[in-house]
């Protein structure tokens, strides 16, 4: 049984912490964490590891709070870790386009340093997101069309371990090859598996122009078509996505967005060469075209009602925007066109939204690993969050128990 929260607060390891009770701004899924912990350091995050184990605390872990309605519901959460206190960049090596950075500091105070050298961390994702937050869910936005996903580009992590250790795994070049590759078991393990406190990634020069084309569809099989044309042809985006938002009076649903970055002229021919190619739409520059693409990313982010998560073929994208389609209005598919892989916002009242995760998850043979990103506590209550792991499931959980053996991590809000 764990102690009262008065006696936790007395701990001696929260000395050099901030602590304080919950409050209701803190709750995830309507639960009040008992405690709130926002340390400084990798050596103040091992130590509550080390103590949450021993008194055997449940612990959450919370960055930019961007991803944190993603899990099931938790019984109880007795501690809340808070790593915005781990913020800095720690080292960049301008030479290697390598940096190491703390798992609390965001995505826009990252690149705002990196870019004093003109180079960026290829990473999208809303306003506010961390670092860790990125790794723990593997979450990418429409640059993963050219530069992958956080897994894709880390090469080195600092962990805090469930028992308080505190490890390293890769290293801080491009090429290596010292260690397990603790740095991939973690990406996309939410939290259930250890602290990130540290990550090391490798580095893309900033480029100096981007262009995009915007075009609009009536028809599915025409977008579709689009963007076969785009994936065949010489051209090189580095994002190529689609927009369904079937609402009730929508008269153009589709929507392509290509987008094209590198050397000014090269970067205007490429864009000029998809507006003939696509035969259709606009190219947008400049400022409106950096806006537009912060609204777009802003609303895949936003949680609306449901929204889910899942994988296709990209071959089969027409088959894809239809079975969307046939799941009624209102609805919207916002994905990564070529590489099959997006997210389904769901509107509606609460029965209609747990069927249409149901009936996604029933559609196997078209889509795979269809999981709740967001959704209403009551949605949650009649569907699980992560649906069946299948066989992938068993190894997953052997992992779990070997590093989280009191399974304390993530207060049992999944994946594993």
């Amino acid at each position: 049984m764990a102690s009262s929260t008065e006696t936790l607060l007395q701990a001696p390891v929260l000395a050099g912490a901030m602590a304080r009770s919950g409050k209701d701004a803190d709750r995830i899924d309507g639960v009040k964490p008992r405690l709130v912990v926002e340390p400084g350091n990798p050596d103040e995050v091992a130590a509550l590891l080390a103590w949450a184990s021993c008194e055997r605390l449940s612990v959450v872990f919370r960055g930019g709070v961007s991803k944190l309605a993603c899990g099931r519901p938790p019984a109880a959460i007795d501690l809340l870790i808070g790593m915005r206190g781990l913020s800095r960049v720690l080292a960049h090596a301008d030479a290697d386009l390598t940096a190491t950075v703390e798992a609390g500091a965001t995505l826009e105070e990252v690149n705002a340093e990196l870019g004093r050298s003109r180079q960026w961390l290829p990473i999208d994702g809303p306003d506010g997101a961390t670092v860790g937050g990125a790794i723990a869910t593997n979450d990418s936005g429409p640059l993963r069309q050219r530069y992958g996903t956080p897994r894709d580009l880390l090469i080195g992590v600092q962990l805090a371990m469930a028992d308080g250790r505190l490890v390293k795994a890769g290293g801080n070049v491009v090429k290596n090859v010292a260690g397990y590759d603790l740095g991939k078991l973690v990406s996309g393990s939410f939290g259930s598996l250890a602290a990130i406190v540290s990550a090391t990634f490798k580095l893309l020069p900033v480029p100096v122009s981007f262009q995009t084309l915007i075009a609009t569809f009536r028809a599915r099989d025409a977008v579709a078509r689009a963007v076969t044309l785009l994936s065949d042809s010489q051209l090189e985006p580095i994002a190529v996505e689609v927009h369904a938002a079937h609402t009730r009076d929508d008269t153009a649903p589709y929507r392509l967005m290509a987008r094209f970055a590198g050397a000014p002229a090269a970067t205007a021919s490429q864009a000029t060469q998809a507006l003939a190619l696509v035969g259709a739409g606009e190219v947008i520059t400049g400022q409106a075209e950096s806006s537009a693409w912060r609204r777009y990313v802003a609303r895949s982010s936003d949680s609306a009602d449901t929204v889910v998560r899942l994988n296709w073929l990209p071959s089969r994208l027409a088959e894809i925007l239809a079975a969307v389609e046939d799941l009624g209005r209102p609805i919207e598919l916002i994905g990564r066109a070529a590489v099959g892989a997006g997210v389904v916002r769901i509107e509606g009242d609460i029965e209609r939204q747990a069927s249409v995760v149901e009936q996604l998850r029933a559609r196997s043979d078209l889509v795979s690993h269809v999981t709740v990103r967001d959704a209403p506590l009551t949605v949650k209550q009649r569907v699980d969050a992560w649906g069946p792991l299948g066989a992938a499931g068993t190894v997953a959980n052997a992992v779990k128990r070997a590093l989280d053996p009191l399974g304390i991590l993530n207060a049992g809000r999944g994946p594993i």
